[in-house]
């Protein structure tokens, strides 16, 4: 099964994102319909960092994450993703080893291509935790319009087939 759009197993309920600013939340960025509309954003609030802890209605598999922001400097840089820690606060970060830690160019953020994820470590999520570490500009407040998440749900992976793949 190809990977697709996870938006419609995304526990809205128990969305939670530390640090945004009032009336520019996460569901701006996540929710189908908002976050197709550039002026309506996720923003941080005191300082550049944001956290999301997205539970989903089930288990999944993630394979790729996008994150699109029009706002060239205050577009997300360093991201740090954690699987299955579902009240994971700022002090965790410190302390929790990451899943995996992305690094995206300005050029990447703007364009909002899909970053891909290392299969292995996303086989069995039921919260993904992203922490916006920095922004490209160094700005006080980060900025982004877009957060997806693309993988499957259902089917069973045998990790073996995936190292052959990772191989090649």
């Amino acid at each position: 099964m190809a990977a697709k759009d996870l938006l419609e197993h995304v526990d809205f309920s128990g969305l939670e994102c530390l640090n945004e600013a009032p009336n520019h939340g996460a569901a701006n960025a996540l929710k189908q319909g908002y976050r197709e509309q550039d002026e309506l954003f996720l923003e941080s609030d005191t300082d550049e960092q944001l956290l999301l802890n997205i539970r989903f209605q089930q288990r999944v598999r993630l394979n790729g994450i996008v994150i699109k922001a029009i706002d060239e400097a205050k577009a997300p840089k360093t991201i740090k993703l954690y699987v299955n820690r579902p009240h994971m606060g700022f002090s965790d970060t410190g302390s929790v080893p990451c899943a995996q830690e992305l690094v995206l160019s300005a050029a990447q953020a703007a364009k909002g291509d899909v970053v891909p994820l290392k299969l292995v470590k996303f086989n069995n999520v039921d919260t993904l935790s992203v922490f916006i570490e920095d922004n490209q500009g160094g700005e006080e407040v980060t900025r982004l319009c877009k957060i997806a998440l693309m993988g499957s749900t259902g089917e069973v992976f045998n990790v073996a087939d995936i190292k052959k793949q990772e191989d090649k």
